[in-house]
């Protein structure tokens, strides 16, 4: 596969949206409503159980209903079978203690280890492969044709979780997963622990004054600020030389060569270590990159490219390793 054909599919993990029809599995008289745009964290409530019930704490709070980007989607009891084909959704499950409840995941969902992937495919999804994993919730990044349609048509929960533009959507999204699966206060540590890591980094780095480079293939595609990426980084003071190079609003541009060098970013961070094999090495040998202050200074961040393409736990890893660099060029 190409560069210019791993940075379009890049792009489209990133930045496409999900729209589909509503999910009505389960009446929803007795409901928890979890939203997808709130800020507060959500949480779940029911009727205690009876002195004679067997059932788990964890099995509380159903039928809970999700305000999905599809919609309503109604969870009638705790599933036990889940689908997930998003990497930052499988990731999300197993941090928030939801693994063992997920049955398969997707073909690019490679952690944790312990994640059980398949040939399945969140791109072109098979309604008859993921009814055989007798599946009774699945977690899609965003739906491609009539997939939503037709899992609500086999009676199959389905909730649409497209990229996330804003830490705060990624914290909602956690919060609902967790209030889908019955791991509501599970999601609500995970998320206050992000959100405490996060605030202590950005606490201590300063990176005003600062530009920066974020590639996502070595013919140049690379993000704005407007992405979410881009807000990661300005949290952190740094200024994207790519900003005025995307008219459109795109927010994932091509940026030419000379655009790279006029600019002379200050910082460079590669997002294409693993995919394109990029790395300082590679780079100092394009033409002219030579001179890029980034360069001379050993300013060049390899990122791991699955985490810097995911919204879910490991944010704050990619979060840290920017303020490291930043750290590393004021030391300098």
């Amino acid at each position: 596969m190409s560069p210019r054909n791993l940075a379009a599919i890049g792009a489209v993990a990133l930045v496409v949206a999900a729209c589909g029809s509503s999910s009505a599995t389960a009446d929803t008289s007795a409901t928890t409503t979890v939203p997808a745009s709130t800020t507060q964290l959500p949480t779940t409530t029911s009727e205690p159980p009876s002195s004679s019930s067997t059932g788990s704490a964890e099995t509380a709070g159903f039928p809970v209903t999700i305000q999905a980007a599809n919609g309503p989607v109604t969870i009638a009891a705790q599933p036990e079978h889940i689908v997930s084909l998003s990497p930052t959704s499988t990731e999300v499950l197993f941090a928030i203690g939801a693994g063992g409840q997920v049955a398969a995941v997707d073909d690019q969902s490679n952690y944790p280890e312990e994640a059980p992937t398949t040939d399945l495919t969140g791109f072109e999804p098979n309604l008859e492969a993921i009814a055989g994993y007798e599946a009774d919730l699945v977690i899609l990044m965003y739906d491609p044709g009539e997939v939503v349609a037709g899992l609500e048509t086999l009676g199959i929960p389905v909730i649409v979780h497209p990229a996330a533009r804003t830490l705060e959507e990624a914290y909602a999204q956690i919060g609902q997963v967790g209030a889908a699966t019955g791991h509501a206060e599970d999601a609500t540590g995970l998320v206050e622990s992000m959100k405490s890591d996060i605030a202590t980094i950005t606490g201590g780095t300063d990176g005003t004054g600062a530009t920066y480079y974020h590639e996502l293939s070595p013919d140049y595609y690379t993000v704005t600020s407007a992405t979410f990426l881009g807000t990661l980084y300005a949290m952190l003071g740094l200024a994207n030389i790519a900003d005025g190079a995307d008219p459109d609003g795109y927010g994932y541009p091509q940026l030419s060569p000379e655009h790279i060098l006029d600019e002379d970013p200050s910082l460079i961070f590669l997002a294409d270590t693993k995919c394109c094999s990029q790395d300082r090495e590679s780079i100092a040998q394009r033409p002219g990159w030579d001179v890029l202050s980034a360069v001379q200074a050993g300013a060049i961040s390899e990122l791991d490219d699955d985490i810097a393409s995911r919204w879910g736990p490991r944010v704050v890893d990619l979060f840290e390793a920017i303020a490291d660099a930043v750290d590393g060029q004021s030391d300098g």
